[in-house]
């Protein structure tokens, strides 16, 4: 399997983790001390940097790391907005449209040599 299709993958995978670490707790702990989500969140955040170290070295070998902020910034948004409108219940909004035609901006200019060959 391409290094690309692993570190793909690997990012997806984490991103959830991480997504989940970062904001579900304002959903579902809102009622605890901030500390307990915290602890919570971190226990969370252990499994996506299992998965987001090993996707950064292998994604490195084949991106510059400019590549891979980007990436995983595209990788969060595609992931971002379905967690907000389905599990968190937030509307969805034309700004997320908005944002990730941006990203897709970001995605050109870091990846325009290889675009362009």
């Amino acid at each position: 399997m391409p290094k690309i299709a692993i570190t793909i993958g690997l990012l997806c995978l984490s991103n959830v983790f991480m997504t989940f670490a970062w904001y579900a707790h304002l959903k579902e702990l809102s009622s605890k001390p901030w500390i307990v989500a915290a602890l919570i969140s971190w226990g969370v955040a252990f499994f996506e940097y299992l998965l987001q170290v090993p996707a950064n070295r292998i994604g490195y070998q084949v991106l510059s790391l400019g590549q891979l902020k980007i990436l995983q910034e595209v990788i969060t948004l595609t992931l971002f907005v379905p967690f907000a409108v389905l599990y968190m219940k937030e509307p969805f909004k034309l700004d997320y449209l908005w944002a990730g035609l941006c990203i897709l901006g970001a995605v050109f200019f870091i990846f325009r040599d290889k675009l362009m060959g």
